[in-house]
């Protein structure tokens, strides 16, 4: 078997993996840098809500990973098998072992379409779609637009996921089309959320609860997704009431989107790097390995409780390569981490509310003199543009932009909007 080495080794090449790398070389090119990465094919996420939606593309939103990585870092096309902590090395699923004198672990999240029975089978056709892969996200837009009526139902699984307010945002973008088109009176859409309630800050949820009032949608909180009937358009679930009693409840459906529940990859359940829940354990605000003091992880797979989004990465990726840094030059660490995540609410084909927050679900908002509830074009237009160009050319790219936000901006709103 061989083994190869390298001064920091980074085990995913998504959005935390490239901005650490590109980040970390270029503030000292001197590191060996290696990533390791399976997908030739890197995607920009967040834009899949708005593909769905039939105000973007897939092209626009997908890039070469090759493209993406700055020339002196090494990428290893392999998936990761196995962790070895105690000997500073990793298996690759080839065999081949790599050791390091510091890991960042950010792999990203699974998505376990097969806990849904039937789901399988059915997604792509039948009027079941998903934003949440790039094989199944254009389906979405078809369903939208071919479907005249009936039963339109939007589903969210138990927690966590990869930004808690997607699975919503697609539901407001599909009634903004029916009401445009003049055929909203003709649906009935239901959001069926595993959750007790629209958003778990509460800031925002009020604000957002007129957003479904307004466009006449259904809430159904404390139902989760279990099985799919593609061929019968029959979705099953399992509730639970306010007692505690549960039950299976069937219903039809026209069209579904079904986001999936997720979790973190099998090979970091499975790793030493786990904590009881199967996530990346680590320290909330250093980021650094509560247990191995040479691994750090971030992004959807640590176990951190803040939202998990790309904004979150984005104030992540600067406190661990800080604190790689301080390790090499024996400094002390930074506790630079506040748990921020942002979450751009899609409520219309040309209104966002930009939903700011940190640990606690203290909301912080970035822009204070404007309310972070209000639904705002100007959010849009960084949706469609704004956010994706920040993220292509700068956070990836390794540049350092920090827009401060501060808890205490949120005291100038009072509690109803």
């Amino acid at each position: 078997m061989s083994q190869t080495h390298h001064t920091v080794l980074i085990v995913g090449g998504g959005a935390a993996g490239v901005s650490v790398a590109n980040t970390l070389h270029r503030k000292d090119s001197s590191i060996d840098i290696a990533i390791i990465e399976p997908s030739e094919k890197h995607y920009y996420q967040p834009g899949f809500t708005i593909i769905g939606g039939g105000a973007y593309t897939l092209k626009k939103t997908t890039r070469n990973e090759v493209d993406l990585i700055r020339s002196g870092i090494t990428w290893v096309k392999e998936f990761a098998d196995s962790f070895q902590p105690d000997e500073n090395s990793i298996t690759l699923k080839s065999g081949e072992s790599i050791s390091y004198d510091y890991l960042v672990v950010c792999p990203g999240l699974q998505l376990d379409w097969d806990k849904i029975s039937g789901l399988k089978e059915t997604l792509g056709k039948n009027g079941v779609c998903s934003n949440y892969s790039p094989e199944t996200v254009e389906y979405t837009w078809e369903c939208i637009q071919n479907t005249e009526s009936g039963n339109a139902l939007f589903t969210q699984p138990p927690m966590p996921i990869k930004c808690a307010g997607a699975p919503q945002k697609i539901m407001y973008l599909a009634a903004d089309r029916f009401r445009k088109r003049g055929t909203l009176d003709k649906f009935d859409i239901q959001f069926c959320n595993a959750g007790p309630g629209l958003f778990g800050v509460p800031f925002f949820a009020k604000a957002l609860s007129k957003v479904i009032a307004d466009y006449g949608i259904t809430t159904r909180f404390g139902h989760n997704l279990i099985a799919i009937d593609g061929e019968n358009k029959t979705a099953t679930f399992a509730t639970t009431d306010a007692d505690g009693n549960t039950q299976q409840v069937d219903l039809p459906f026209d069209m579904i989107h079904v986001t999936p529940p997720q979790s973190a990859p099998d090979f970091i359940k499975q790793s030493p790097l786990a904590n009881d829940g199967g996530w990346v354990d680590i320290n909330d605000k250093t980021l650094q390995h509560n247990k191995y003091a040479n691994i750090f992880g971030l992004g959807d797979a640590g176990s951190t409780p803040n939202a998990k989004t790309a904004a979150a990465v984005r104030k992540q990726v600067p406190v661990v390569v800080d604190n790689i840094c301080n390790l090499i030059n024996a400094q002390a660490l930074v506790e630079g981490y506040d748990g921020y995540g942002s979450c751009p609410l899609t409520t219309s084909l040309n209104t966002v509310m930009l939903a700011e927050f940190s640990y606690g679900g203290l909301v912080t908002p970035s822009f204070p003199l404007l309310d972070p509830r209000k639904n705002r074009l100007i959010w849009w237009w960084g949706k469609i543009a704004g956010f994706p160009w920040l993220y292509w050319l700068w956070m990836l790219k390794g540049y350092r932009l920090d827009i401060p936000h501060k808890a205490s901006y949120a005291k100038k709103f009072t509690e109803e909007p």
